[in-house]
């Protein structure tokens, strides 16, 4: 195995229409205007994205999305969409893009990371994976800023990366054998589900693409 091993990731993006429903509103004060929703939740998307392309170590960036829009306009910015797979699901989709990336380069160290992290800096990921990279079992998990949840999890080369996101899920990884990265990194922890959510990420700095989008909106 090589010291500093090429690192790829997946990120999953729902289809507009279906992601953050309880961050509805948020973007046109209240009203719930289905397109506002979705430039949000696209605004999201583009800002973690952005963060990871700027990531020195990460070689490839896997988008998995069925969404025409996501992939239409993530491809623009140049990242790599493939639909979901034949099974649904966040843990699904995961599974799906590390086994394709694995299917390129089967010694790869493979990373899980949300979507919705708009207050990421490239700096906060470049450091986890290489936390994440030294930790004893070679996977490792960074928890959400309330500490039930799950942000990014990454697996060594010849690790499964056996994801188990959802509600509850740093307990769940914690049980499953990966070790819990401790590091600060408030960008990479906040991830965005509720108003209050997106009020935390504004506090730490927003992205580009989700501060438009909120500048712009009707009432802002």
């Amino acid at each position: 195995m090589s010291e500093h091993p090429a690192v790829d990731l997946v990120v999953p993006v729902k289809p507009l229409g279906m992601a953050k429903s309880r961050l509805r509103g948020a973007a046109d004060r209240g009203v719930g205007a289905p397109e506002a929703h979705a430039r949000l939740a696209l605004a999201l998307a583009h800002d973690t994205v952005a963060a990871v392309l700027a990531v020195g170590r990460v070689r490839r960036l896997l988008v998995v999305s069925s969404d025409a829009t996501v992939a239409a306009e993530l491809a623009a910015a140049g990242v790599e969409v493939v639909p979901d797979g034949p099974v649904g699901g966040l843990n699904a989709a995961y599974a799906h893009g590390a086994a394709l990336l694995r299917g390129c380069d089967p010694g790869c160290a493979v990373g899980a990371l949300q979507a919705d992290l708009p207050a990421l800096r490239p700096e906060e990921l470049d450091a986890a994976i290489g936390s994440a990279l030294a930790a004893p079992g070679g996977r490792a998990f960074c928890a959400d800023a309330e500490g039930t949840g799950t942000t990014f999890l990454l697996a060594a080369p010849w690790r499964v990366l056996d994801p188990r996101f959802g509600a509850g899920s740093a307990e769940r990884h914690r049980a499953s054998g990966a070790a819990e990265l401790i590091g600060g990194w408030p960008g990479l922890r906040r991830d965005v589900d509720t108003p209050g959510d997106l009020d935390h990420a504004a506090a730490i700095g927003l992205g580009a693409h989700t501060r438009a989008v909120l500048v712009t909106s009707p009432g802002a």
